[in-house]
């Protein structure tokens, strides 16, 4: 794997590792709630899902670090598949929570997509 896109895998599984920490446990902090358009309310009553959603976030991040430093052909392939994991899940989002995740999370990971495969 080339260093830009070893790079651009590990900057997509540091944007996950930080979504972990926001959503496990910072969910009800003020800057936090900003982030994610939530009231003092929502935030508390969704503290578990999101905690949950966080755990998930940072299966992807470890995934993605896992396919940026293996050997090939793990290494490509664990790439692809997670970063196809981030971008599809940036589409859910996009189409059910808030349209911007598609530039937050699928729009980077599809880069790096690009990337990885351009350096295969």
């Amino acid at each position: 794997m080339s260093i830009a896109a070893m790079t651009a895998v590990l900057l997509i599984a540091a944007l996950h590792v930080l979504i972990l920490v926001m959503e496990m446990f910072l969910w009800t902090a003020p800057r936090v709630r900003a982030v994610f358009g939530t009231t003092p309310e929502l935030a508390d009553a969704t503290r578990v899902m999101a905690g949950n959603q966080g755990l998930y976030n940072g299966f992807l991040a470890a995934g993605l670090v896992w396919g940026a430093v293996a050997p090939d052909p793990v290494g490509f392939q664990a790439s692809v598949f997670f970063l196809v994991c981030v971008a599809v899940a940036g589409l859910y989002g996009a189409a059910t929570a808030n349209r911007r995740i598609v530039f937050v999370q699928t729009v980077p990971a599809l880069v790096a997509l690009a990337l990885v495969w351009a350096a295969h």
